[in-house]
């Protein structure tokens, strides 16, 4: 791996960050062949804010439409990205306290908590209720990962005032959890496309 000079590493962490705000401080630290100390010390050099903030700046300034069916900070994760009753996308960091001691596994709870919160999050509506789930956990979640959801409205049926809501969830690209909602909804005319 070639030395960088620190102007130029600082110079290629910042495209780094502005291409992918939610790059992590180990990933960079790896990518450049430095500690992690030095990745935060360029940072703090840069202003350039640490993840969670990112995370936060961007859900800021792409969540164009409000989430109407639950306060937002009822969403576990973070929203990033939404259109509402089409698509949405949350963040959630697994910690310690969200996985199973003797294993480093999170416990389902919190995925599940994830999925659904995002389906009813793309609701355009005032009240959205999971009416039933389906979910097929794909592989474990352990303690550090970031679980990135993603949810596509599928289908509205009007006269029943049902949603169907398909997520996905991954980690580093791999599929971790699929999960089918039908979501009922007060509003009939806020189904209209």
């Amino acid at each position: 791996m070639m030395r960088r000079s620190k102007k130029e590493r600082q110079r290629l962490l910042a495209e780094m960050i502005e291409a992918n705000p939610f790059v992590t401080d180990d990933d960079l630290a790896r990518e450049f062949g430095v500690s992690v100390q030095t990745v935060r010390l360029d940072r703090l050099e840069l202003s350039i804010p640490e993840l969670r903030e990112r995370i936060k700046l961007v859900a800021s300034q792409s969540l164009e439409n409000e989430v109407r069916s639950l306060p937002i900070d009822e969403v576990i994760g973070d929203i990033v990205d939404i259109e509402l009753d089409r698509r949405a996308v949350s963040v959630f960091d697994v910690k310690e306290e969200h996985v199973f001691q003797r294993n480093g596994i999170a416990r389902g709870h919190h995925l599940f908590a994830q999925a659904n919160s995002l389906a009813v999050a793309v609701i355009d509506d005032e009240l959205a209720l999971t009416v039933n789930s389906s979910i097929s956990f794909k592989k474990p979640v352990h303690s550090g990962d970031r679980v990135i959801a993603k949810a596509i409205v599928t289908k509205k049926e009007e006269l029943k005032r049902r949603t169907f809501v398909d997520v996905t969830c991954t980690v580093e690209n791999e599929v971790v959890l699929t999960g089918h909602f039908e979501m009922y909804r007060t509003k009939e005319e806020s189904l209209g496309d």
